[in-house]
């Protein structure tokens, strides 16, 4: 049976990823207990809840002074006390890499790299 030239490629197609798994791991982390920490915030109120909390904008800002005042101007429309929450995220930024510091230490956008034929192999796509 012969497979045609098309079903070969996708057969041999391999997708490769660097990163820094534990950074990433962390960040994924972070941005999962800010959803939780809105999510009880605003409870019963989600239509005032800020659209998103960007934690690389955070990192931006030089000290943690500005840091809260830029939270506070962001949850102004909240009813409940957050000043344990803007702590607490505080604290979980600290040592956060930044999302393109993260694509710099090896984190790649895919890319499609086609490799011509070698001897003892077929032609290949690879995302990396």
């Amino acid at each position: 049976m012969y497979l045609s030239a098309r079903n070969l490629q996708r057969r041999q197609i391999r997708v490769t990823v660097k990163y820094n798994r534990k950074e990433l791991q962390r960040r994924m982390e972070v941005e999962k207990w800010i959803d939780c920490g809105l999510e009880e915030l605003y409870k019963g109120r989600e239509e005032d809840m800020p659209e998103e909390v960007n934690i690389d904008e955070l990192l931006d800002l030089r000290t943690d002074e500005e840091r809260t005042q830029r939270l506070q101007d962001l949850f102004h429309s909240c009813n409940k006390e957050s000043k344990v929450f803007v702590c607490e995220l505080l604290l979980k930024l600290h040592g956060l890499q930044k999302h393109e510091d993260l694509h710099n230490d090896g984190i790649d956008l895919p890319q499609l790299h086609i490799y011509s034929t070698r001897p003892g192999s077929a032609d290949r796509e690879v995302l990396h």
